[in-house]
């Protein structure tokens, strides 16, 4: 497994018990669902402004967000391998963290949680697949000990 780090960003310090945890986020996510763990994917950190004209740009959502996902395209043949791109904005990892009374570091860890199964199809437009999701984020959480 290769992840690949850009900070882009100076909300937070990226500290090495931070990427370690976010590498054992995506270990354990592909763990779970069974997968291949020789892939790929980008980590990027970003500002609050970064973040939303990425929105804007690419979702035609002119707001702020916590975490966006961008998979590779089948269509391109791109080696398999390759999972995509996690965008996090630190801002809001700093501002949820604060809300759900949880530390920096565990709210890296479920933003990437979520990204990577962006990355691997799932989403959460539908009741029955949000429910999926939601249902394999906590068997993630729970399985590297950080549940709430």
């Amino acid at each position: 497994m290769n992840i690949y780090y850009d900070n882009r960003q100076d909300e937070i310090e990226i500290t090495e018990e931070m990427t370690s945890l976010i590498e054992k986020s995506v270990d354990m996510v592909l763990e779970v669902l069974e997968l291949d763990k020789d892939v790929e994917v980008s980590i990027s950190f970003v500002s609050d402004d970064e973040i939303r004209e990425l929105n804007r740009d690419y979702r035609n959502v002119d707001r702020t967000t916590d975490v966006l996902s961008f998979p590779i395209d089948d269509e391109f043949e791109i080696n398999s391998r390759i999972l995509g791109d996690v965008v996090i904005n630190t801002r809001k990892v700093i501002e949820q963290a604060k809300e759900y009374e949880h530390s920096n570091t565990r709210e890296l860890s479920y933003l990437t949680v979520h990204s990577i199964l962006h990355l691997l199809g799932y989403d959460h437009i539908e009741e029955s697949d949000k429910e999926e999701m939601r249902r394999v984020e906590k068997l993630v959480m729970k399985e590297l000990g950080i549940e709430r």
